[in-house]
């Protein structure tokens, strides 16, 4: 086998080249580019193509937050066939929230709250209002992010209230930021094999998303993969989300979702650790106008986070105490991870670690005494300051190319 050296990179195989000089010279990748880098073998390479677009995005930096996920119920109407976290009311299992429950949940040390939760038959539009409302009364300083697109769009058609004035409505009440759930993959054969038809598609999702950058409210962008998509849909899922992207300019960060194998078991096993890492790899390289790619350990554990970093995420989430929804699918992670360990899982990985807040505002630089002062439990946080920023500003405040 005869080895190819090019521009730093050492190649197995010479059909990535082509592709490696058109990422040197910033140039897009294309579709048949993007086929061609999953179905690779040359998982090497691939890695240090990713690893260099991160690193001139992002330079040494990886981001983490000190956040909480909650999810106020797994009452749901939908009953989407990859999803073990829904519940009827009746059943064993189900919760439903109180807005003071919520509250119970979040810290002063907290920089963001996220909130997803199941599609309620009954709870109005003025009970998530309300809590919201709440958060940001009891917590000046938080950022909340909080609602996907499917939830956005199941309230529309719920209430009969219009997606634009819904969103007002949660910017008034408090609302940051939008999470990426919701996205699944963008196809209509998986939705209809999968049950999730009755939930936003790709079009109404990448609407509400696109009203949500018009008034200043950033999001996120996810896609569920390691189940019976295909390598195309995941690179068509890509495509959509680079074009709405360049049309709208406000995603903050892609999240690659791995599907975690439980009760449904539409496939016999997770994704690999190299299907995980070719995965976030891709995703770095399709979509290059997103400022971030993130290694979502709850659903990759901590060795696969760690190793993502060098290929092409900048980016691992955060502590998210109380996350229910990965591990109501059997999720093989911890259930929350500490300061000491995101910055050693960052150190691990030859990174520097940056605490963040929900908007990538930074909030600390890690620098060697820093890291030391974590390790011995000497570290002091960060004061916060008592406001949060509001959506309603212009995105180029948030999101940096």
């Amino acid at each position: 086998m005869m080895l190819t050296h090019v521009h730093g990179i050492t190649f197995t195989y010479r059909t990535l080249v082509p592709i490696w000089e058109k990422i040197r010279c910033g140039e897009r990748v294309s579709i048949d580019d993007g086929l061609r880098l999953f179905e690779t073998r040359d998982l090497a390479a691939l890695g240090r193509m990713a690893d260099h677009v991160a690193r001139e995005k992002s330079g040494e930096r990886v981001y983490f937050v000190i956040n909480v996920h909650i999810n106020p119920t797994n009452v749901c109407v939908l009953n989407c066939k990859f999803c073990d976290y829904v519940h009827s009311r009746n059943d064993v299992g189900a919760w439903e929230m109180t807005p003071e429950e919520i509250l119970s949940h979040i810290t002063p040390e907290m920089t963001e709250v996220h909130i997803v939760g199941g599609h309620h038959p009954d709870w109005p539009f003025e009970y998530h209002e309300n809590y919201i409302r709440m958060i940001r009364e009891a917590h000046p300083h938080i950022q909340i992010k909080a609602f996907t697109a499917a939830e956005i769009d199941y309230f529309a058609k719920r209430w009969k209230l219009p997606a634009a004035e819904i969103l007002d409505r949660l910017v008034a009440a408090g609302l940051n930021s939008m999470p990426g759930g919701g996205a699944e993959v963008f196809s209509k054969r998986v939705a209809k094999e999968l049950r999730y038809t009755g939930k936003a598609q790709a079009d109404r999702w990448l609407e509400i998303h696109a009203l949500a950058h018009a008034r200043g409210i950033p999001s996120n962008a996810t896609m569920l993969y390691g189940h019976i998509e295909t390598h195309a849909e995941r690179v068509e899922h890509l495509r959509l989300l680079r074009e709405q992207q360049d049309a709208s300019g406000g995603f903050l960060a892609f999240v690659p979702l791995e599907y975690q194998v439980s009760q449904e078991r539409l496939v016999q096993r997770h994704a690999s650790a190299l299907e995980d890492l070719k995965t976030i790899a891709v995703s770095r390289l399709m979509l290059d106008n997103f400022p971030h790619v993130k290694a979502y350990w709850i659903m990759l554990q901590e060795d696969t986070a760690g190793i993502a970093l060098n290929f092409g995420a900048d980016d691992v989430d955060g502590t998210i105490a109380r996350e229910r929804i990965a591990h109501a699918a059997d999720a093989r992670s911890p259930a929350g991870l500490t300061r000491k360990k995101l910055v050693r899982l960052i150190r691990d990985a030859g990174k520097t670690p940056v605490e963040r807040d929900a908007l990538y505002h930074e909030i600390k630089v890690y620098g060697a005494e820093d890291v030391a002062a974590v390790e011995a439990d000497t570290y002091r946080p960060v004061q916060r300051s008592r406001e949060s920023p509001r959506a309603g500003a212009p995105l180029a405040k948030f999101v940096r190319s």
